[in-house]
């Protein structure tokens, strides 16, 4: 059975950085296209960035080039470099497995496997 497992969510000031991982076990990795959501409180879960099965990347539009999404195959590693952090980043990360690649990314109903998410607070 699938199992996704975030780290890397703290706490940091304006303008910092936070490098989030997510291992996935449990299923041939490598075959599957990746993602990180994110949800503020009363907000609903919304897409931060994809990546399909050779890396190529895909990104929210309020990221502005300021957050890089990566894998890595053999370690079965999905990874969320985040630099430049404001208090509007603040949500709890989650990433997830696409049940399939292609179509809208941002699509929650095409995501089969999540992680138990990890808090992410960037205080002004």
């Amino acid at each position: 059975q699938a199992q996704l497992v975030e780290s890397g969510g703290g706490s940091v000031q304006a303008g910092g950085s936070l490098r989030l991982s997510c291992t996935g076990t449990g299923y041939m990795y490598d075959h599957y296209c990746m993602a990180w959501f994110r949800q503020a409180p009363g907000k609903e879960r919304e897409g931060v960035a994809g990546i399909d099965t050779s890396g190529g990347a895909t990104y929210a539009a309020f990221v502005e080039g300021r957050f890089t999404i990566s894998r890595d195959n053999i370690k079965n590693k999905l990874y969320l470099q985040m630099n430049s952090l404001r208090p509007e980043d603040t949500a709890v990360y989650y990433c997830a497995r696409r049940n399939y690649c292609g179509g809208p990314w941002q699509t929650l109903s095409t995501y089969g496997a999540w992680g138990q998410g990890t808090r992410v607070t960037v205080s002004s």
